[in-house]
């Protein structure tokens, strides 16, 4: 498995994704509530972690974006 974080905020949908791991893996879906479930692949790893109605929860995203620290930024998509 391929370790390579990916942070990607879709304002059209207003859904935010954390993706720990690169390529495609089968998941199961844990739901901690209605807007955040936690996929989780093979040995119990947490795959990615996706939040719906991320705004609301952070209500600056939409104008503001997503802020990184002490991370290695790629322009590679």
């Amino acid at each position: 498995m391929t370790l390579k974080m990916k942070i990607v905020y879709d304002p059209t949908v207003d859904a935010l994704t954390i993706r720990l791991i690169e390529e495609p893996v089968e998941c199961e879906v844990i739901h901690l509530s209605d807007q955040v479930a936690v996929d989780i692949g093979p040995g119990e790893r947490i795959v990615a972690i996706e939040v719906l109605d991320a705004s609301e929860l952070v209500p600056s995203l939409k104008e503001r974006g997503v802020s990184l620290e002490n991370l290695v930024v790629s322009s590679q998509v």
